[in-house]
């Protein structure tokens, strides 16, 4: 009587069971997710010194890797040189994320028993994320900012306009009106915007998701004279947003944070990154009685959990209101 086949674990080490899974899940993982695993395998063997044999670690080399990251401070590259300085929070779930997505897929292919990083808590995980939406005169100065450099900018004793002032007008637009994350904005192609119906189908959200955004009509009547020039000329895989005239490249994450952090400076207002106007379109979303389902679906989450963020900054924000503006108190009746 024959024996039965048995399936031997193969002996995985960490970069190359992340290049694995990365071949097999290509097709429905997003170029920024990849890259993201890559980092987070080089992170590894920056702890062990090594690249470790996945079979060979356990739950307390884990834990280790953990807190070694904790106070890992981080060296930031490029031609323009910044302070070091430790790993954020959130940098620090998404290599946790990470990993339990590798032993996701080690258990399911039976190179592993179990999923590891799942009995270990989420680094900061018991801490609120800090929600810093824009008031509404912040982004009339943003608006504002895109018409014209700075004095400082130019040799002359005035300010003179800018050839991309629609565009970035539309950009500003477009990310407090849709809550679209900066990439899914620099990704956006021409057949994915429908100006009748005044949405946008975003194709590859995070985790490769699909979903479709809305915007309102002043949104549209700027989209509609931004690509108005185009119209004879555009093909629908073409993007919507470029950089360069001289040599036009679609846009990209960085240049989209460098555009906006320097309007920010322009106008006066502190902190200005995409993110910002992310958090800005979901707490004025429930404020003006939006729904937390529908906006869990608009900002593209898979759970409650960043959603419930928002509904406590926003009831916390009208119980402040009510403090200020209570007629009792006011009137000291």
């Amino acid at each position: 009587m024959a024996r039965p086949k048995t399936t031997q674990r193969k002996q995985f080490t960490v970069s190359k069971a992340f290049d694995q899974m990365i071949f097999e899940r290509r097709s429905d993982l997003s170029p920024h997710t990849v890259a993201d695993y890559i980092v987070t395998g080089k992170k590894v063997c920056a702890y062990f010194e090594t690249d470790p044999v996945v079979d060979e670690l356990d739950r307390d080399d884990w834990i280790g890797f953990f807190n070694w990251l904790r106070d890992h401070v981080n060296q930031p590259g490029g031609i323009i040189k910044r302070p070091a300085r430790p790993l954020a929070a959130k940098t620090r779930r998404n290599v946790h994320t990470n990993l339990s997505a590798l032993y996701t897929w080690l258990v399911k292919s039976g190179n592993a028993a179990t999923n590891l990083i799942r009995s270990i808590d989420r680094p900061g995980s018991k801490s609120s994320p800090r929600i810093d939406p824009f008031t509404h005169e912040e982004i009339d100065a943003l608006i504002d900012a895109c018409d014209h450099t700075a004095r400082w900018c130019t040799n002359e004793d005035t300010v003179s306009e800018r050839h991309t002032a629609l565009r970035d007008k539309v950009i500003i637009k477009l990310l407090l009106d849709t809550g679209l994350r900066a990439q899914e904005l620099c990704d956006i192609q021409i057949e994915h915007l429908s100006l009748s119906r005044s949405t946008i189908r975003v194709p590859h959200g995070k985790g490769d998701k699909s979903r479709v955004v809305h915007f309102g009509k002043r949104t549209a009547k700027l989209l509609w004279e931004y690509l108005e020039p185009r119209k004879d000329t555009s093909k629908p895989k073409d993007y919507l947003f470029y950089v360069d005239d001289s040599n036009p490249r679609p846009m990209t994450r960085h240049a989209l944070r460098n555009l906006v952090g320097r309007l920010g400076d322009r106008a006066g207002v502190k902190n200005v990154h995409p993110h910002r106007f992310r958090h800005t379109f979901a707490t004025e979303y429930l404020r003006n009685r939006g729904q937390m389902l529908a906006l869990k679906d608009l900002l593209g989450h898979s759970d409650f959990e960043m959603v419930e963020h928002y509904a406590h900054f926003v009831a916390a924000d009208v119980q402040h209101d009510h403090e200020n503006a209570s007629p009792v108190d006011n009137w000291k009746v």
